[in-house]
């Protein structure tokens, strides 16, 4: 038979905004039930070293999530593997349905179902992931100190993470399937007296070239759109640049959202457009994307979820 469980405070999401915030929930005494969703722990889950978490000089990504799902549940948050499929915000308690059959009602919901990069599709892209193959040059850029690396993408992502990336490595190769960039005139400024960065022109990615033992990325074969010609490009990493793409599904048609798709909060809060409902990490953010701003927009969603439901106590 499907149950039904009430809580004060519904966290959706397990990244490090939903994991925080179930910590500053329980403090709170809110009791609050979290489900983890399609993926645990998110985007760091898919993330070898992190190297710009305070505290830890160099943990596995996997790792920093498994201590914060444990900080959660230590303080009494209560975690369920489940997904939710179904979200109604149209009245309080709100209804969420889960995939498991359960349904979930709350007195207020903390969103933090996260972002996913935007891939290629390519079987080769997949093998690399996590082994050459990155969509965050914030994250893995410092593991490429004086080696020869790709950038794919003509947009700003792409421009921003490529300008970044010559921090580190010797040559900056950027991929763009079209003549000219989608940049903004000042990145494209930057990009083009940057010496390090060779852009190649109307080429699309067609494969990752890398070894099996150990696995590790080599180059790329890259294809001329006009006239199907294929070059191979010696590398050691590949960093995909082409968008984020927030986890808005439950939502997208209910809260508005801007910058395509990220859920609008207030300024200076996780608060968006129906009270009571509290969005952090990086389904909002379209600016940071960074575990410790996650973290911190998960404990602002607590303590301002504690502040709500104190104020519409029945």
């Amino acid at each position: 038979m499907a149950e039904t469980r009430h809580t004060k405070v519904l966290i959706i999401g397990s990244g490090p905004a939903g994991y925080t915030a179930g910590v500053y929930a329980s403090r709170a005494m809110l009791e609050p039930i979290l489900v983890q969703g399609i993926e645990p722990g998110g985007q760091l889950t898919t993330t070898t070293e992190v190297e710009n978490w305070p505290g830890d000089t160099e943990v596995q990504g996997p790792e920093l999530m498994v201590r914060m799902e444990e900080h959660a549940r230590a303080m009494g948050t209560e975690i369920i593997s489940d997904i939710i499929n179904d979200l109604d915000l149209s009245k309080r308690p709100f209804t969420a349905k889960g995939d498991s059959g359960t349904t979930y009602t709350c007195d207020a919901v903390i969103l933090a179902t996260g972002a996913r990069a935007k891939w290629l599709g390519l079987p080769s892209e997949d093998k690399f992931k996590g082994f050459g193959v990155s969509a965050c040059a914030t994250c893995d850029g410092f593991f490429y100190r004086g080696q020869e690396i790709i950038v794919v993408g003509g947009g700003n992502t792409a421009v921003e993470e490529a300008l970044f990336l010559t921090n580190f490595a010797s040559k900056v190769t950027l991929v763009h399937r079209r003549d000219e960039l989608r940049a903004e005139k000042i990145l494209i400024d930057r990009l083009m007296k940057n010496e390090k960065i060779v852009p190649v022109w109307d080429h699309v990615l067609e494969e990752v070239v890398g070894e099996d033992n150990p696995l590790g990325v080599t180059g790329v074969k890259v294809k001329h759109v006009k006239t199907g010609e294929i070059t191979e490009i010696p590398a050691k990493g590949v960093f995909v640049a082409i968008g984020h793409a927030p986890a808005n599904e439950l939502v997208k048609d209910v809260l508005e959202t801007h910058m395509g798709g990220y859920v609008v909060t207030k300024p200076d809060s996780t608060e968006t457009s129906i009270p009571g409902v509290f969005a952090a990490g990086d389904l909002t953010d379209h600016k940071y994307r960074q575990a410790v701003t996650s973290a911190g927009m998960g404990c602002m969603a607590a303590l301002e979820a504690e502040r709500f439901l104190a104020e519409h106590e029945d």
